[in-house]
């Protein structure tokens, strides 16, 4: 089940590899999904790669869901406060998903916003 209705399974997943390899290249390994949400969440922030604790690690994680999920219109970008973290506000809940509809939804979301900063 792709977000996209003329995408087919077939299509995602070659997209999907296609970005896995791209990352196993930048970066030698691989990476999970938790990965690649801090690997976002930095981006988003635009100060450099930390270092982080535990809890800007999470926050920095929940940025990166709030900005895929602003693709599909769920977030949008609220305010960026003094020490430029940025914080969203919810437009519509996220559709209840089981465990392997969200993985899907989330791995959807990445690859659209590798999509669009690669083509910026």
């Amino acid at each position: 089940m792709s977000l996209d209705p003329q995408e087919t399974e077939a299509e995602f997943e070659a997209r999907w590899w296609s970005l896995m390899n791209e990352m196993r290249a930048r970066f030698g390994k691989k990476p999970d999904l938790n990965a690649l949400l801090l690997l976002i969440g930095v981006q988003e922030l635009g100060q450099g790669a930390g270092p982080f604790t535990k809890e800007q690690k999470q926050d920095l994680m929940h940025i990166a869901t709030c900005r895929l999920f602003s693709i599909s219109g769920h977030y949008e970008l609220e305010s960026v406060d003094e020490d430029g973290w940025p914080h969203y506000k919810l437009l519509r809940p996220v559709p209840f998903a089981n465990l392997k509809e969200q993985e899907r939804m989330l791995k959807w979301h990445i690859l659209e916003y590798f999509d669009t900063i690669n083509n910026d």
